[in-house]
C-alpha cells in the first residue's frame, strides 16, 4: 500500500515520462549490471579495516610477509567475484582429492587476474537438456549450479548458482578453459557476457586435466581504471587463505608457492608481531582446526568455511568461542570466586582462528561474510579436547581476564567511596567525634567495637577521655573477608560501605603521612572481646586495610591501635578488707600463671568473656590509664604482609597448614614484652583462633565428637538423662554446666543432630528424637523448633560410653567449672559409626558412615590376632536403612560410587525407589517437576537460583507424568517418559545411562578423612583402618587403666568391709572404748590396733557435682574436724544401729561378695573387658533394631495397603525389574562383596561382577529382622567366643572359686580348716589359707600404695558402677585357655553348703566369714 501511495506521488511529480518509462521490466542480467550490491555487495570505494598481506623486511635484512589489520579501501563487489572464482577453484578438491595444485595469476598492469587448477575438468560434451556445452552452461547461463540437490551433504562453498557467473557479468572479458583428459576446450565472453565466441574444442592427452579462468573485471563499473594497491594486497591475502585453509594442496602466486604448509603455520602470520602471544592449536577432527590466542580486549576472529573467508563471524565462531569461554568462566570461577564473570567480558579477551568444513552451508548474503547455519546442521562437531581446555585455563588469557575484572570492579568500588565531610548521615548508631572531618580531624580516632555492648562500654570510657576526638562503630559480627569475597559481595556489603564513609577512603588511592589528613578519622581502634573469635575479628580488620589499602598499615604510623581489656582477673584478699588483683590479657598467660601458684585458697577467679562483662566503672578504669590498654600495630616489613596472606588467602592453603602445624603450645603474645607488630600479631595470637576454628570443627578419632557435641554428651552424662527433656531446656543446661561460649541456636541445633536417625544422617543416634526432628525429605531442615521437641539418652549410649570409664578420662576446666573430657573412648569408633563433616581454617574433613557390625566383627578380628593391629574385615561406606549401592571404583581406591534404585515397570514408565545419599526427596521431586513436558515456564521461574531444580539444556522436558509415593522413610516416585524412545534412549546412554538422566548417581570418598588424634594433633588418615588401628591402641590401654581401676577399687572396698567388721565387734565385745573419750587418744589406739587409714575419694568429674563446689564442701568439712580424723572417718562416722547383729552379717556378706569379684576382675584380661563390652553394644543394637524394624512393620503395614490402591504401584511391585547402574569393574584384588548384611553391598556374582539385573525381591535381605541377623552374627561367631567342650568343664567339677582364689593371691596356709579338708586338698597338692590370712597381706599392701582416684567412703555411683560392670558377665577368653566352669562353695563356722552356678557360668552365691578357707590351685590359668 505504501509503494502503491510512493508511485503516485511519483507520477504526480513526473508528469512528462510515460507509464512505459515509469514501470519498466528488466532481465535478470540487466537486473545485475543495475543493482549489484543486491549480488556482489556494494560497487562503491569502501574503506574499512581489513587483513591483507604485507611484505616488510626484519632488524637483520630479510624479507617477512605478514598479516596487517589496516584501513583498506577497496570496492566489496570487485572483491567479490575474484573470490567466486577462487573459492570454485578450492571447492573442486572436494569433488577431485586427486587435486593438488591452484595457481593465481594477478597482473595489475594489464588489470588481468588468472585462476588455474589442476582437478578433472569440466566434461566437454554437450548438456542434452540446454543444448550447449557444460562449460558455456555453467559459466555463461545465470541459475546453473551442481549445488542444487539438498539431499546431498556437500563441503563446498557454491550453492545459488550465481558465484562465477557474476565473474563473467561484471568483466569485459571472461575466457574459460578447462581440459578433462579426452578435450581441450576454450570460449571467451565478452562485455559483460553479453557476447560470447564460439568454443574452441581441440583434443588432449589423458592427463591433460585441469580448468583456468582468465577475466579482465570491468573496473568502470566499479569506478576504477586499474587494480590498485589496497586491491592487489587483498586479493593476496585470499590466495594465502586457500592455502592456509587447504594445507594439502600446493599453491602458487604469481608464479612462486606459497610456504605454507598448515593452518597453523598460516595463523602465525598474525601473531608474527607477538611472539610472547599464546598459541593454542588444535585439529580436532578432519572438519574442524582451532588456534586461539589472546586478544586486546575486543573479540577477534579470523574464520574461513569451505576455503570462504567469513569477515563477520557466525555460527561456526560461536559454536567454538561458547565452549572457550565456558573452560575459562568455570576455571576463573574455582580458583578466583571473588571474581563474577560475564561471558562477554571472557569473549573480548580471545582471538579464535577457525578452519572448518560445514555441510551445505547457509549465509546471511550472495557476499557470504556470516554464516547463519545452526550446529545442528553442520554435519559434524568441534569438540574441543579436556587437554586444550587445560592449557588454556592455565594460560595468560586468564590473566588478562582477571586484570580486566578486577579494573572494572575498581572502577565500580570508587562509586562507593567516601569523602572528607564534617558531618555523615545515614549510618545507623555511628557516634561520631566532634572533630571528624574538619582541620583536626587527623586527630580524631574511630573506635570500632564488636557488637553494641562493647559499644556501650567504650561510651563509658568516653566520658574520661571526652568526644571531641573520639567515634564509636559498632561491628555487626564478623567483618567480611574481601581478600576471597566477590565482586558482588563487596559491593553489596553495608558494613564495608559505611566504613568508607565514615573514614573518607578512595578506592584505588595510597595514603601517607600527609595524604591521611585528607581522611575524616586519622586513626582506627579495634576493640573486640580478648577470646578467639574477638583476635579474628582484629584479623579481618587488619585484611580489609590490607588489601585495600596497604599504604595506610605500612605509611601511617600508628594508624590502626587495639584495645585490649582482661580476659581473668584474681583477686587475692587480705586482711583489712584490701584485696591484690592479678590482671590478665591471654588465656595461656592466666594458665601459666595458675601453674605456678601453689594454691588458689583464699582467690576469686573472674573471667571476663566478652566486654560485656565489664562494668561501667571498669570500662572508665581502663580509659583513665590508655597507655596501658592502647597499642598500636607496627609495620616491620616484607614478613607483616606475608603473614597477612598467610592468614586469609585462599592460595596460601597447604602453607597455612605448616603454619598450624608448626604452633608450639602456650605461644601467646604477652602484652608487656611483645612489640605489637602484624607478624606477632598473627603467629602469637590469630593463630590461636584457628586452631581453635579446627578444634570445633574436625572430631577427634577416638570419640568422633566435635566439642559441642561432647559437651552435650557430657551434660547428658551428669544429669544421667533417662527422662524426657524439651530440647531448649537441655542447651540451656548444657550451656550451664559446660562452659558452652555460642549461640544457643547451634547448640540446639547439634543436639537435634545427635538425635536425627532418618537415611543419611546418623546411624546410630546418641539421643532419642522424641519429636520431629527431621526427616530424608528435607535432609533434616523440616525439624520442629526446639521448644516443641523432647530427647534423653538412647538406650545404646551408655553401653557405647560405659560409665566404668568416666573416671579414667581426662577432664577439662574452664570458668573455674570442671567440664567435658578431652575425649570420650566409646567401645566402637564413633567416626566409622556416624561419619564426620566440616571445614576448618586450613582443613576440611569428610568421613563417610560405616556398619557398627562390621566394626564389631573387625574388633573381634583384632582382639584375636597374633599380630596386633590386623585389620582382616573389608570395610565399606553403610548407612542404615539405605537401599541403594555403593560400589568401589575400579582405578581409584578408596573413592566409591553411589546409586539409587530404579526399576522398569513397562516400555514408558519406570519406579525410583532410592535416591543417592544425602540427595534428599523434596528437591528431587523438585527437580523431577521441572522435567515434565509443560513446565519449563513456570519451572524457570520458581527455581531460578536453586541447585535442586535448575533446568540446564541437556535437562529437557523428558517426563509425561509424575506419581510421588513417598514416605518420610521410603522413597517411590512413578515416572511415565514422554515416549518409550526416550526412556529406551536414556537406558541405552553411554556415560552413567538412565541413572546419570534421573540424577541416581553420586560419589564418596575416603580421601580427605583429617581427624585430631588422640594426642590433639591433625592427622590425615588413608582408610577407615587406619582409623580403626589407632582407635584400638587407644582404647585397649584405657581397658588396662580401666582393670587397675576397679582392682583397685574393690581391694578398698574390701579393706574397708574388713575394718569395719573388726571395728563393730571389737566395740561390741569392749576391746575398743568410743564413748567419753578424747578424739585424739582413740585415734591413736584405732592406729596402735592396726585398722587402716582409707581417706574419703569423691566420684570423678562427670559423674557428680562440679568440681570446685567439691572442693569447698570438702574444705568446709576438713575444717570442722581434727587433721588426723580424715583417715578413720569410715569407722567413725557409721552411726549405732551398725552395733547389731545383722548388720555385721550383712557387712560379711558384702566383704565375701567383693572378694569374689575381685579375683574375677583379676582374672579378666583387658582385651576380655573389651569383648564384653563388645557383647553389650551388640546386644543393645539387636534390641533396638528388633523394636524399629516391628514400628516399621505396624507402620508399613497401612502404607502398603495404600500403595496397593495404586495399579501403577502394584503392577511396578510384581512386574518390575531392576535397571542395574553403568557397572564399575571392581579391582582384580578386591573379593566379592559381603553378604547383604549390609544394605549397601551391592548384589554381586562370586567373580565380583555385578548382577545384571537385580528383581524386587533381590533385596529383601535388607528387611531381614534384626533379630535374625544378630542371631546369625552370634551363631557364625570365632572360636574365641565360643565356650570350651564339654570334656573340659568335667575336668574342672570339683574345683571351687575360692579354691582359685587363693591360688591367684598366692597367701600363707592355716590351721583353721577341718582335718578332712586338709587332708584331702594336700592330696591333689593344694595350699589351705584363711580369709584372715588375705585380709592382712591385703591391708598392708593397700596401705603401702596411693588410694585410687576415684573410690570414696562409703559405697558411692561409681562405686556401684563399677562394681556392676565387674560383675557383668565375661566374655571367654583365647582358644588356648577355653573357659572352665565353676563352683562356688561356701564356707561357714556353722555349716556348710554348696550352690552349683548358673548356666550362663556366673557366680550365683559367695559368702565368707573370718573362718572360711580357701582353696588353691597350681595349674588354673
Amino acid at each position: 500500500m505504501a509503494s502503491a501511495t510512493m508511485s503516485q506521488a511519483n507520477t504526480v511529480v513526473d508528469r512528462h515520462k510515460s507509464v512505459e518509462d515509469t514501470y519498466q521490466k528488466l532481465s535478470q542480467l540487466e537486473h545485475i549490471l543495475l543493482r549489484p550490491d543486491t549480488y556482489i555487495g556494494s560497487a562503491e570505494r569502501t574503506t574499512a579495516p581489513l587483513w591483507v598481506l604485507a611484505t616488510d623486511v626484519t632488524d637483520d635484512g630479510k624479507p617477512r610477509e605478514r598479516m596487517v589489520l589496516r584501513d583498506v579501501t577497496y570496492v566489496p563487489g570487485l572483491y567479490k567475484i575474484f573470490d567466486e572464482i577462487l573459492v570454485n577453484a578450492a571447492d573442486h578438491k572436494q569433488r577431485d582429492p586427486s587435486m593438488d595444485t591452484i595457481r593465481v595469476d594477478i597482473e595489475p598492469e594489464n588489470n588481468r587476474i588468472s585462476v588455474y587448477n589442476n582437478g578433472s575438468g569440466i566434461p566437454v560434451e554437450v548438456h542434452a537438456k540446454e543444448r550447449c556445452y557444460v562449460a558455456e552452461l555453467i559459466f555463461g547461463h545465470l541459475l546453473t549450479s551442481s549445488n542444487y540437490d539438498d539431499d546431498e551433504r556437500k563441503v563446498t562453498g557454491g550453492r545459488n548458482g550465481y558465484g562465477a557467473k557474476l565473474a563473467n557479468i561484471f568483466s569485459t572479458e571472461f575466457v574459460v578453459e578447462t581440459a578433462d583428459g579426452r578435450h581441450r576446450y576454450r570460449q571467451c565472453f565478452r562485455h559483460n557476457m553479453q557476447e560470447k565466441d564460439e568454443p574452441c574444442i581441440s583434443s588432449c592427452s589423458a592427463e591433460d586435466n585441469f580448468t583456468r579462468i582468465t577475466f579482465t573485471p570491468d573496473l568502470a563499473k566499479f569506478g576504477m581504471s586499474h587494480l590498485d594497491a589496497d586491491t592487489v594486497s587483498l586479493m593476496q591475502k585470499r590466495v594465502y587463505d586457500v592455502a592456509g585453509a587447504n594445507p594439502t594442496l600446493r599453491v602458487v602466486l604469481n608464479g612462486q608457492r606459497l610456504p605454507i604448509r598448515s593452518f597453523k603455520q598460516y595463523v602465525e602470520l598474525y601473531l608474527a608481531d607477538k611472539p610472547d602471544a599464546v598459541r593454542l592449536h588444535e585439529r580436532v577432527n578432519d572438519r574442524w582446526e582451532v588456534v586461539v590466542s589472546g586478544s586486546d580486549g575486543q573479540f577477534s576472529q579470523v574464520s574461513f568455511v569451505n576455503s570462504i573467508w567469513t569477515i563477520k563471524g557466525g555460527t561456526h565462531v560461536n559454536h567454538v568461542a561458547d565452549q572457550l569461554v565456558g573452560a575459562i568462566v568455570e576455571a576463573v570461577g574455582k580458583k578466583h570466586k571473588s571474581v563474577k564473570l560475564k561471558p562477554f567480558q571472557v569473549r573480548n579477551h580471545l582471538w579464535v582462528f577457525v578452519n572448518c568444513l560445514i555441510e551445505n552451508p547457509s549465509f546471511d548474503s550472495q557476499t557470504k561474510e556470516n554464516l547463519t547455519s545452526k550446529p545442528s546442521t553442520f554435519g559434524s562437531r568441534c569438540g574441543l579436547s579436556a587437554e586444550l581446555l587445560r592449557r588454556l585455563a592455565r594460560s595468560d588469557i586468564v590473566g588478562s581476564v582477571l586484570d580486566f575484572a578486577k579494573y572494572k570492579q575498581s572502577a565500580e568500588l570508587k562509586k562507593t567511596d567516601g569523602g572528607k565531610k564534617q558531618r555523615v548521615s545515614g549510618i545507623p548508631k555511628l557516634d561520631d567525634a566532634n572533630m571528624a572531618g574538619g582541620r583536626e580531624a587527623h586527630k580524631c580516632t574511630l573506635i570500632l567495637t564488636e557488637g553494641d555492648s562493647a559499644k556501650a562500654l567504650a561510651i563509658s570510657g568516653l566520658s574520661v577521655v571526652g568526644r571531641d576526638y573520639y567515634g564509636v562503630f559498632p561491628l555487626r559480627g564478623k567483618l567480611l573477608n574481601v581478600r576471597e569475597a566477590t565482586h558482588k559481595q563487596i559491593m553489596e556489603n553495608a558494613e564495608i560501605n559505611h566504613l568508607k564513609k565514615i573514614l573518607g577512603l578512595q578506592h584505588g588511592k595510597a595514603y601517607d603521612a600527609t595524604s591521611v589528613k585528607s581522611l575524616r578519622y586519622g586513626h582506627v581502634m579495634i576493640m573486640t572481646d580478648q577470646d578467639h573469635d574477638g583476635s579474628h575479628i582484629k584479623g579481618l580488620l587488619i585484611n580489609f586495610f590490607h588489601h585495600f589499602w596497604p599504604s595506610l598499615l605500612q605509611q601511617v604510623p600508628g594508624f590502626l591501635l587495639e584495645f585490649i581489656t582482661p580476659i581473668v582477673k584474681a583477686t587475692r584478699s587480705k586482711g583489712g578488707g584490701r584485696a591484690e588483683e592479678v590482671v590478665f590479657f591471654t588465656i595461656p598467660e592466666y594458665q601459666a600463671w595458675r601453674a605456678r601458684q601453689p594454691s588458689l585458697r583464699g582467690v576469686t577467679i573472674k573471667y571476663y568473656k566478652g566486654l560485656g562483662t565489664s562494668t561501667a566503672a571498669e570500662a572508665k578504669a581502663y580509659f583513665s590509664n590508655l597507655p596501658r590498654h592502647q597499642h598500636a600495630f607496627v609495620w616491620s616489613g616484607r614478613d607483616d604482609g606475608e603473614s597477612i596472606e598467610l592468614a586469609f588467602s585462599k592460595l596460601r592453603v597447604n602453607e597455612r597448614k605448616q603454619w598450624l602445624a608448626a604452633h608450639q603450645l602456650g605461644t601467646y603474645f604477652d602484652h608487656e614484652t611483645d612489640t605489637l607488630t602484624y607478624h606477632n600479631f598473627v603467629h602469637k595470637e590469630l593463630v590461636l583462633f584457628s586452631l581453635a576454628d579446627n578444634a570445633r570443627s574436625i572430631p577427634c578419632v577416638v570419640d568422633g565428637l566435635k566439642p559441642s557435641q561432647r559437651k552435650v554428651l557430657f551434660a547428658c552424662f551428669k544429669r544421667r538423662l533417662q527422662r524426657e527433656i524439651k530440647v531448649a531446656q537441655l542447651a540451656g543446661y548444657v550451656g550451664e554446666h559446660a562452659a558452652y561460649h555460642h549461640g544457643e541456636a547451634s547448640l540446639m541445633a547439634t543436639v537435634v543432630g545427635l538425635a536425627q536417625n532418618f537415611v543419611g544422617s546418623n546411624n546410630i543416634n546418641l539421643l532419642v528424637p522424641a519429636g520431629q526432628f527431621g526427616t530424608r525429605l528435607q535432609g533434616g531442615k523440616d525439624a520442629a523448633s526446639a521448644r516443641y521437641i523432647f530427647t534423653r539418652l538412647a538406650p545404646v549410649t551408655r553401653a557405647l560410653f560405659p560409665e566404668a570409664d568416666d573416671v579414667l578420662l581426662e577432664y577439662l576446666e574452664e570458668d573455674g567449672l570442671g567440664i567435658e573430657p578431652r575425649w570420650y573412648c566409646p567401645v566402637l569408633p564413633m567416626v566409622l559409626v556416624n561419619g564426620a563433616e566440616g571445614i576448618g581454617t586450613g582443613w576440611s574433613t569428610s568421613v563417610p558412615c560405616f556398619n557398627p557390625h562390621d566394626l564389631i566383627q573387625a574388633l573381634r578380628q583384632m582382639l584375636q590376632a597374633e599380630e596386633p593391629g590386623t585389620v582382616a574385615t573389608d570395610l565399606r561406606p553403610w548407612y542404615r536403612g539405605y537401599h541403594g549401592r555403593v560400589l568401589p571404583q575400579r582405578h581409584a581406591p578408596g573413592n566409591y560410587e553411589v546409586h539409587g534404585t530404579v526399576y522398569r515397570v513397562d516400555a514408558q514408565t519406570v519406579q525410583v525407589r532410592e535416591l543417592p545419599l544425602r540427595t534428599w526427596t523434596q528437591p528431587y521431586k523438585e527437580w523431577l517437576e521441572s522435567c515434565l513436558v509443560g513446565a519449563e515456564a513456570s519451572t524457570t521461574a520458581s527455581s531460578s537460583g536453586t541447585s535442586s531444580s535448575g533446568r540446564t539444556p541437556a535437562n529437557a522436558a523428558f517426563l509425561r507424568e509424575l506419581a510421588d509415593n513417598s514416605t518420610e522413610t521410603r522413597v517411590q516416585f512413578t515416572l511415565t517418559f514422554r515416549d518409550a524412545a526416550t526412556l529406551q534412549a536414556a537406558i541405552e546412554s553411554s556415560g552413567g545411562g538412565l541413572h546419570k538422566r534421573l540424577r541416581l548417581s553420586g560419589s564418596l570418598s575416603t580421601g580427605n578423612m583429617v581427624l585430631f588424634d588422640h594426642q590433639g594433633k591433625i592427622c590425615r588418615y588413608e582408610s577407615a583402618a587406619d582409623i580403626l588401628r589407632e582407635f584400638y591402641g587407644v582404647r585397649l590401654r584405657l581397658y588396662g587403666e580401666r582393670k587397675r581401676h576397679l582392682v583397685a577399687a574393690l581391694e578398698r572396698d574390701v579393706l574397708r568391709l574388713e575394718n569395719k567388721v573388726r571395728f563393730i565387734l571389737a566395740v561390741v565385745h569392749g576391746e575398743i572404748r568410743v564413748a567419753n573419750r578424747e578424739r585424739d587418744e582413740l585415734l591413736r589406739e584405732l592406729e596402735a590396733k592396726g585398722f587402716a587409714k582409707i581417706s574419703s575419694q569423691r566420684g570423678a568429674a562427670g559423674g557428680g557435682r562440679e568440681p570446685q563446689e567439691e572442693t569447698e564442701e570438702a574444705e568446709a568439712e576438713a575444717a570442722s574436724r581434727a587433721p588426723d580424723a580424715s583417715g578413720y572417718d569410715y569407722l567413725l562416722s557409721m552411726p549405732l544401729w551398725s552395733l547389731t547383729r545383722e548388720r555385721v552379717e550383712e557387712l560379711r556378706r558384702q566383704r565375701d561378695g567383693k572378694v569374689g569379684e575381685l579375683e574375677v576382675t583379676r582374672a579378666t584380661t583387658p582385651k576380655e573387658l573389651w569383648l564384653r563390652d563388645l557383647e553389650q553394644v551388640e546386644r543393645v543394637l539387636a534390641e533396638g533394631e528388633a523394636e524399629l524394624e516391628a514400628r516399621g512393620k505396624r507402620v508399613s503395614g497401612n502404607g502398603d495397603a495404600r500403595a496397593r490402591s495404586s495399579q501403577t504401584a502394584a503392577t511396578a511391585d510384581a512386574t518390575s525389574m531392576e535397571i542395574p547402574p553403568p557397572p564399575p569393574p571392581p579391582p582384580p584384588s578386591e573379593r566379592p562383596p559381603r553378604s547383604q548384611r549390609s544394605s549397601v553391598a551391592s548384589s554381586a556374582d562370586t567373580d565380583g561382577t555385578e548382577s545384571a539385573s537385580l528383581r524386587s525381591g533381590d533385596i529383601e535381605e535388607n528387611n531381614t529382622s534384626a533379630a535374625t541377623k544378630a542371631a546369625r552374627r552370634k551363631t557364625s561367631r570365632a572360636a574365641p567366643c565360643q565356650r570350651a567342650p564339654p570334656a573340659a568343664e568335667a575336668t574342672m567339677s570339683e574345683l571351687s572359686l575360692s579354691e582359685r582364689l587363693a591360688q591367684r593371691l598366692q597367701l600363707q596356709p592355716t590351721s583353721s580348716t577341718s582335718a578332712a579338708t586338709t587332708s584331702a586338698n594336700q592330696s591333689h597338692g593344694r595350699k589351705l589359707f584363711s580369709a584372715s590370712d588375705y585380709l592382712a597381706s591385703l591391708k598392708s599392701r593397700l596401705e603401702q600404695e596411693p588410694p585410687p582416684r576415684a573410690a570414696n567412703d562409703t559405697e558411692t555411683a561409681d562405686e556401684r558402677s563399677a562394681s556392676a560392670a565387674s560383675r557383668a558377665p565375661t566374655a571367654d577368653p583365647a582358644p588356648a585357655r577355653s573357659r572352665r566352669p565353676r563352683r562356688v562353695v561356701s564356707y561357714s563356722v556353722d555349716e556348710e553348703e554348696e550352690e552349683e552356678e548358673d548356666d550362663d557360668g556366673e557366680d550365683t552365691s559367695f559368702q565368707w566369714d573370718a573362718s572360711t578357707t580357701i582353696i588353691s590351685d597350681d595349674d588354673d590359668a
